[in-house]
C-alpha cells in the first residue's frame, strides 16, 4: 500500500518541469541508460503516457519500448519526447574537466 501511495506522490511532483528536470539529471548522472529511460518513463507517466505520445507524434507502442529499460531511441524521438514534456538537453563541462 504505501508503494502506490508513494508513486502516485512521485507522479504528481513529475509533473513540475523543474523537478522532472533534477529526476532526470540525477538519474543520467548515475550513468546507467537504463536508469535514465525509466526515470524518462516515470516523467511521460506523470504528463500521461497516451498524452504524451500523442503530442510527441509517437506511437503510443514505440514510445513504451523506447522508456523500456532497454529502450535505444533515437536523438529525434528523444528530444520529440522531451519537448513535449517541456525538457531539452543540454551538454556541459564536467567540474573536473581541463581544457
Amino acid at each position: 500500500m504505501a508503494t502506490a501511495g508513494y508513486n502516485e506522490g512521485l507522479l504528481n511532483r513529475l509533473q513540475d518541469p523543474a523537478y522532472a528536470s533534477e529526476y532526470l539529471n540525477e538519474a543520467l548522472s548515475e550513468g546507467s541508460q537504463e536508469m535514465f529511460m525509466l526515470a524518462l518513463r516515470d516523467v511521460a507517466k506523470a504528463k500521461g503516457m497516451a498524452k504524451a505520445a500523442r503530442e510527441s507524434n509517437l506511437n503510443r507502442e514505440t514510445m513504451y519500448r523506447m522508456l523500456s529499460e532497454k529502450g535505444n531511441p533515437n536523438l529525434s524521438s528523444l528530444t520529440k519526447l522531451l519537448d513535449t514534456l517541456g525538457l531539452t538537453i543540454t551538454i556541459g563541462m564536467k567540474k573536473s574537466a581541463a581544457l
